[in-house]
């Protein structure tokens, strides 16, 4: 619990020098009478045979007026009073610093919840004491919630929820018009619920929480959950429609797909391993990510291996599967038509196979080509209903001039018909380093209720507020996530250290100057404040020591007059409050008040300042940051409108680079940019490994090293079309939408791994040569194919269209898997067979070629396999 603005009571003694001087008492002999007069120090008690008496005297005073009859002193026999040499008022303990909520006096009350604490429920808890707490507060003071996070997090709940809904809704959709019975549909829909049950006894059973991370993987768990149950229920499906009891199509149907979903839930988790044991940021913001899709993943496979087998033989029927509707027929007629626009195509690229395998390594170049141009940024900006907003001024400011500026930015941002609310405090304080700085919390309105996201509030409110004379006003959107770095004005830093402060001092302001002119960058702003006036007191050490005045004694005495020093304690029954020590009000805003001050000498007789020393001005730093051992300097800066982080890094340093500083002026990245930069940097190791990861598996499964790289071959499709749609709706690529092409690997190869098993099998078990058991995979395997992109589409549509609280967090997530998902749909359902047709010939020139079939004999003059065309396939 932080407290800003600390308005707390206290009794101040302000003393005249004037007064002091004519009656010929010093400072220190106020602040000696004030330390003296109240104290509260053991007494003892008497301690009798039979019983014991406590010892107490009025040795403490308890309020301020008090203070005023305390002797200081006694002149020509009479005593001087601290209420004739100055007064004594109710006040606070610190008069520069102050807070205010609209521009109304207030004590703002920030609370963090500790670590693992659940948000929701400590605002309910919080909001329940209030009433109670307020009970005992004077009528005249109110208190406001100014700011609740929780609300965010609730809104963004409920969106998660109606996402789901509406996925869950979307797939069912599909495997009804692909399926269209009652039970076909319901038996893999019941995939959905028991795999998110199963994850979330999973979730509660290792701690996790319902936030932005897990509810992003439940959601798009969705989309995945159900595509084992569709491929088994199809399989099945396909044997009942071929005559056999629904018994005997279970257990042939699920025999013979068993291993496909097998290969296809292992190949997915793998894709997370790489997730599970990276370090950083995005190790540690993804590990809950890779868990909760993995756990839903398993607990999908286990049902569809298990569960939906039971459940097809116990209520399909052995009759024909579909009713004999308009819209069945229609649904059916559609669904023929595309198959056989699928054949031509297929037709089409097995008498054209060298171009069809040329196309895939060109998708390769371009993948990377695309990789190295596309924007790239760290997590995208949220909206969270939150504006931090800082205010500089000159460094030669008072805080009555400071307030003065806060109030009238105060006054123009809450006109703003978006916000609801301004939290302002200033002061040199520990939250606010230095008086010409002030910090400011915009809370805006709630997300339903505006149309302007943040950042769009915030430029509309720039001009406003840089009309105010005097003072910049810095603003940035209030994120989720943070890492790392200082609290600076803006959302980005930039830092620069040198061992030499002077070279940095004059290096920093060159580069702030620089990047000012950067187009990419808003509201470049440096720490950085030399230009403090100071009044330095020279003391002559030979003038003093012959006075008998020592350099301890100047900065007590000075201290005591300008320091507002504390000197006492006020102790009361409930509490206890400070007793401030200083000049009237009229010595403390005029250096000329410095002549007035008076040290005492060793015989009580007060000297005048200037008979030792002389007053000089001079420029020095008003604060002096580090980073490590060495002084820093750090540069901030917000993003132009559309502009990706990425943009700005690669700027900024072409820009240092160009300046040719010294070698000692060293710049780096901090926060959030620095986090960009490692990513950036590992990403590619990422993709790399989880790819990897998966070839290994995949081999292990199919006991093979050609067969992996066929199932692969569908990814630079992917990822060429999640770039392509990440660019075409100006998104970054950004650490949620490399989540999401990680993904894409786990997703896409499921279509490759459907055709290679059937035809696998048709090569092994009826010794049919390759290219007419890759043809008859192709056609058999169309409406599962069609059936389980379908599903993970509809899956993706809502998070990548969301416009809910939070959903900035998730929708490049969803546009990457609905852009990979597109283009490699139609690419690899070609480019597949092609490439296991060469890979199998690679494989026949160091290993044992294969006899072929009667039916490999029977070959066109165009070289296209003569086939059997059937209802649902090819035999």
């Amino acid at each position: 619990v932080s407290i800003f603005g600390q308005k707390l009571y206290a009794a101040r003694v302000q003393v005249n020098p004037a007064a002091l001087a004519a009656k010929g008492i010093g400072l220190e002999d106020v602040r000696s009478a004030l330390t003296n007069a109240t104290i509260n120090e053991p007494k003892g008690s008497i301690e009798g045979s039979q019983k014991t008496i406590a010892i107490e005297t009025n040795d403490q005073l308890f309020d301020a007026s008090a203070y005023g009859n305390i002797i200081v002193a006694y002149r020509n026999g009479a005593p001087v009073r601290v209420k004739d040499v100055g007064t004594v008022v109710d006040s606070v303990q610190n008069t520069r610093v102050g807070a205010w909520f609209n521009n109304k006096a207030a004590e703002g009350i920030a609370i963090q919840k500790a670590p693992g604490a659940n948000t929701v429920a400590l605002v309910d808890t919080i909001k329940a004491m209030v009433p109670k707490i307020m009970e005992s507060f004077p009528p005249s003071i109110k208190v406001e919630l100014m700011s609740d996070r929780s609300l965010v997090i609730r809104a963004a709940v409920r969106d998660v929820q109606f996402t789901m809904m509406m996925t869950i809704s979307l797939v069912i959709l599909v495997i009804f018009l692909f399926l269209r019975t009652l039970w076909a549909t319901i038996i893999p829909g019941m995939a959905v619920p028991l795999s998110l049950l199963a994850t979330f006894a999973v979730m509660y059973a290792v701690g996790y929480s319902l936030d932005n991370i897990s509810l992003m993987a439940l959601t798009i768990s969705v989309g995945f959950v159900v595509d084992d149950a569709v491929v088994m229920i199809e399989n099945i499906v396909r044997y009942i429609e071929m005559g056999q009891r629904p018994f005997e199509a279970a257990l042939r149907g699920a025999g013979q797909i068993g291993f496909t979903i097998i290969s296809i839930t292992f190949s997915l988790i793998a894709v997370f391993i790489p997730l599970l044991f990276m370090g950083g940021i995005v190790g540690r913001l993804f590990h809950e990510f890779a868990v909760t899709v993995s756990v839903a993943v398993v607990a999908s496979a286990a049902i569809s291996l298990t569960l939906t087998p039971v459940l097809c033989s116990l209520f399909l029927k052995e009759q024909g599967m579909h009713s004999a509707g308009w819209i069945n027929r229609l649904l059916e007629g559609g669904f023929n038509w595309m198959l056989r626009w699928y054949q031509r195509g297929l037709d089409f690229v097995f008498r054209h196979q060298l171009p069809t395998f040329l196309s895939t390594l060109a998708l390769i170049v371009v993948t990377g080509y695309l990789y190295v141009t596309i924007p790239k940024g760290f997590f995208p900006e949220q909206d969270t209903g939150f504006i931090f907003g800082q205010a500089d001024a000159r460094e030669d400011i008072s805080f009555a001039g400071m307030s003065r500026l806060v109030h009238q930015i105060v006054d123009i941002v809450r006109k703003d018909p978006d916000v609801s609310g301004v939290f302002a405090y200033t002061g040199a304080t520990a939250y606010n380093p230095t008086e010409n700085t002030s910090r400011m919390f915009l809370q805006l309105v709630p997300h339903d209720h505006r149309a302007l996201t943040a950042n769009q509030i915030i430029q509309r409110l720039r001009p406003k507020v840089a009309a105010v004379q005097g003072v910049k006003f810095f603003m940035q959107s209030g994120q989720d996530i943070n890492v790392g770095g200082r609290l600076s004005r803006t959302l980005y830093q930039y830092t620069l250290t040198d061992t030499d402060p002077e070279e940095l001092d004059r290096w920093a302001p060159i580069l702030e100057r620089a990047m000012k002119k950067l187009p990419e960058l808003q509201d470049v702003a440096t720490d950085l404040q030399i230009a403090a006036p100071h009044i330095a007191i020279q003391i002559d050490r030979d003038a003093a020591s012959r006075l008998g005045i020592s350099p301890s004694l100047i900065d007590q005495t000075l201290y005591d007059a300008f320091g507002q020093r504390q000197v006492a304690t006020l102790y009361t029954s409930k509490n206890q409050y400070k007793v401030i020590l200083e000049v009237e009000p009229q010595f403390q805003d005029d250096p000329t008040a410095l002549s007035k001050i008076y040290i005492a000498g060793p015989n009580g007789t007060q000297i005048p300042i200037s008979t030792f020393a002389h007053l000089t001005t001079k420029i020095e730093s008003l604060s002096v940051n580090h980073q490590g051992q060495f002084p820093a300097v750090t540069l901030s800066f917000n993003l132009a409108p559309g502009v990706s982080l990425g943009q700005a890094v690669d700027h900024i340093q072409a820009l240092a680079a160009d300046l040719r500083a010294p070698p000692t002026l060293n710049g780096s990245f901090q926060g959030t940019a620095q986090a960009f930069q490692a990513s950036l940097s590992s990403t590619p190791l990422l993709v790399a490994a989880a790819i990897l990861v998966v070839y290994i598996v995949l081999g292990v499964l199919y006991e093979s090293y050609i067969h992996p790289i066929t199932i692969l071959s569908a990814l630079p499709s992917a990822g060429v079309g999640a770039l392509l749609a990440l660019m075409i709706l100006h998104y970054d690529l950004s650490v949620i939408a490399m989540i999401g092409i990680i993904l894409l690997i786990g997703i896409v190869k499921k279509n490759a791994i459907m055709m290679i098993d059937f035809a696998l099998q048709a090569e092994r078990l009826e010794g049919k040569p390759p290219q007419e058991a890759i043809y008859q995979a192709c056609l058999l395997r169309f409406r599962p194919i069609m059936m389980t992109t379908f599903a993970a589409l509809f899956g993706a549509t809502p998070i990548a269209f969301g416009q809910g609280a939070g959903s900035e967090l998730r929708r490049p997530l969803g546009i990457a898997i609905i852009g990979g998902l597109l283009v490699s749909q139609w690419l690899t359902l070609y480019t597949t067979p092609i490439i296991y047709l060469y890979l199998e010939r690679f494989s026949r020139w160091f290993g044992r070629p294969y006899r072929p079939s009667r039916m490999a004999e029977a070959l066109a003059g165009d070289g296209r396999p003569v086939l059997l065309r059937e209802r649902h396939g090819a035999e």
